[in-house]
């Protein structure tokens, strides 16, 4: 059974959140890629604000390819998190509470979701089509110069994922090669 989380997350919802949970998210997301949090990263060391706000915001690692005719968005399937790993730690200290993704987070990324009291979602990587079908609208908010990466506000409903990381260090990716081995 799927747990129903709405977006922005409320501290509240997250705490109650464990590696391992099935989640639909509904709500607002925004989307970042490499790029976008490169220069996001850049600004905010030279002082200048973050386009978003991101306090209680979840950041959804995604480029979707051109919208056909009709449609919201194009295929929307989840980049490899790993890429976001070096700009992550300063996002969660200001703010981000949730990331979703594909694949594994480093020490440092995981660290810093216990320490910021966050979360990373995993999708499902190969399923870009099916999880289009969540994404009810699409609006470029910055950084359009960027195509595919631009930062992007998503309203969604239903997005179906898993926590991965929780807030208390908990992290389904090593619990399934723990059980694995002593199974």
């Amino acid at each position: 059974m799927a747990i129903h989380v709405q977006l922005p997350i409320e501290e509240k919802e997250l705490a109650s959140l464990k590696a391992g949970d099935r989640v639909l998210l509904s709500g607002v997301v925004f989307t970042a890629r490499d790029a976008a949090h490169k220069r996001m990263v850049e600004e905010e060391k030279k002082g200048v604000p973050l386009p978003v706000d991101l306090n209680n915001q979840v950041i959804y690692y995604v480029g979707p390819t051109p919208t056909k005719p009709g449609e919201v968005i194009g295929s929307a399937g989840p980049t490899t998190s790993g890429r976001m790993d070096a700009f992550t730690p300063l996002l969660l200290e200001k703010g981000l509470k949730g990331m979703i993704g594909k694949g594994y987070r480093s020490e440092e990324v995981k660290e810093s979701i216990k320490k910021n009291k966050a979360i990373y979602f995993g999708a499902v990587g190969g399923a870009a089509a099916l999880i289009a079908r969540s994404i009810k609208s699409s609006e470029v908010i910055a950084y359009e110069d960027l195509g595919t990466e631009a930062i992007r506000k998503l309203e969604i409903e239903e997005f179906p994922a898993v926590v991965i990381n929780d807030a208390y260090g908990g992290d389904l990716y090593a619990d399934g090669v723990a059980q694995y081995k002593k199974d």
